[in-house]
């Protein structure tokens, strides 16, 4: 579909309803249909990864029995790798020693390798966990077990982005193999930094440690995209936006109105720029006039319709909501975390939200306009998010290429006069992350649980991961 339908043929086609937008997880679809309104979702291509079937030759005694049929259970392998990754583009092959995983190795390019290991001691998965990508190394039980336990050792030793699965759910593995996707997808991706510093050296640390490439944008040139803004179609969003929202208290129709150019520019400007993300020195760029508008509505509007809008400039936080939707399909929630122990409580405080936190498809919350909480200006939302739900917590340091996690539960929205309008609370072990809290204040949250897999990604990457939430 075009990124650039108008509100009026978008609610046209739809058919009156904004429940017609929607986007299907990255292992559903990479992608790769297009919301009918202004926020731009680009595609992604298949990940390219070899299966190697790890074994010595039928025959010969050794686990898991002399004269096993490798042929016969690699056809199971590739019969449910096939049905369970549709986003991968899997080439097979069998190694019997590691001088054989070495050939594969020099074949060509490929985005990571599974190895499953049908029996022991060939040498191969040793040879392919070095081979500089990512491997998931799986174990068929009573087959490869040994080689694989000593050699998940090797991998953690020497920090290798391995991830070890020893499952009888073939599941597990085919949960594993579907981080390949989500490395391809940051690898092709774009994101947009509104900003006017300097971040080549940011944008060179990001682009080789975790894939997207940065492209900046100056005031200026956001200024030429707001004042082409579409007068009309920008009330047609500030209408739907109050006319969808619980209530509106401090901003005026006028406040909305320049929230909806400021979503116009910015989803034009991520449209000519082909972004999958966009953040905003929203802060900065306000306080001194260089702007007139947040971007807190816009950036509401693309996470409910797929995309990714992050507030104040923060790449860190933008890569990691990026990872995050690509993973699961939902929006992330950056915020500011507030602890209290007295509850074994977080609460997570933000102007910027969105109200599908289950992703375009899924039910939304109710939500209210507020001005921005700091000066009580511009305009925000209030998200009235779901409790008695997991939530997943997590933060990448993308040049120091680590990682935090926590996880909770969420229990109420806040109403608190002081600081962001946002305020989701959350059960935990409030006094292990006060304890544990490192890598600045912004922590990105995402319904659902998702530790396992965030954690396996993270090792995919080369990057470490600190569990804030657990006693030290």
């Amino acid at each position: 579909m075009c990124p650039c339908f108008t509100r009026r043929q978008f609610i046209k086609a739809a058919g009156g309803t904004a429940a017609a937008l929607s986007l299907l997880p990255l292992t559903e679809s990479i992608l790769g249909a297009q919301p009918m309104n202004r926020t731009p979702i680009f595609p992604k291509g298949k990940a390219k990864v070899t299966m190697i079937f790890s074994h010595r030759p039928s025959g010969q005694p050794s686990w898991p029995t002399k004269e096993y049929d490798y042929d016969g259970r690699a056809k199971t392998f590739i019969e449910k790798y096939t049905a369970g990754c549709p986003q991968i583009d899997f080439t097979f092959k069998h190694a019997l020693t590691g001088d054989e995983a070495n050939a594969i190795i020099k074949e060509g390019d490929v985005d990571g390798y599974v190895v499953a290991c049908l029996g022991i001691w060939t040498g191969a998965p040793s040879a392919i966990m070095h081979s500089g990508k990512p491997v998931v190394l799986v174990d068929d039980l009573f087959a490869g077990s040994g080689e694989v336990l000593i050699q998940g050792g090797v991998a953690r030793r020497e920090k290798l982005p391995v991830v070890v699965v020893s499952s009888s759910d073939f599941q597990d593995g085919i949960d594993a193999a579907n981080l390949f996707p989500v490395i391809r997808a940051m690898k092709e991706s774009t994101i947009l930094d509104v900003s006017d510093h300097n971040i080549t050296a940011w944008g060179d640390q990001i682009k080789a440690n975790i894939g997207p490439t940065v492209i900046p944008l100056t005031t200026t040139e956001l200024a030429s995209y707001y004042e082409k803004a579409d007068p009309k179609e920008a009330a047609e969003w500030a209408d739907m936006w109050i006319g969808q929202a619980k209530k509106m208290i401090e901003p005026t129709r006028d406040e909305i109105l320049k929230s909806g150019r400021m979503y116009l520019a910015l989803s034009r400007a991520a449209t000519e720029k082909k972004a999958d993300a966009v953040t905003m020195d929203c802060l900065g760029t306000f306080y001194s006039g260089r702007v007139s508008a947040y971007p807190c509505l816009s950036h509401f509007q693309m996470n409910n319709d797929g995309s990714t809008g992050v507030c104040e400039g923060d790449l860190n936080s933008t890569c990691t909501q990026l990872m995050m939707r690509y993973l699961t399909g939902r929006p992330g929630y950056v915020s500011d975390p507030v602890i209290d122990t007295a509850k074994e409580e977080i609460i997570y405080a933000h102007c910027v939200s969105t109200n599908r936190v289950f992703g375009p498809k899924g039910k939304a919350n109710p939500y209210i306009i507020r001005s921005h909480a700091e000066d009580g200006k511009g305009a925000s939302v209030q998200s009235l998010m779901p409790v008695g739900e997991k939530v997943t917590t997590l933060e990448c340091d993308v040049a120091g290429k680590r990682m935090v996690i926590h996880s909770g539960k969420t229990t109420r929205n806040v109403d608190e006069p002081k600081a962001c309008r946002t305020k989701l609370a959350a059960k935990t072990n409030a006094q292990a992350i006060l304890d544990n809290w490192d890598m600045g204040w912004h922590r990105v949250t995402i319904y659902g649980d998702y530790r396992k897999q965030a954690m396996n990604l993270a090792r995919l990457l080369g990057i470490s991961v600190f569990e804030e939430d657990k006693e030290s």
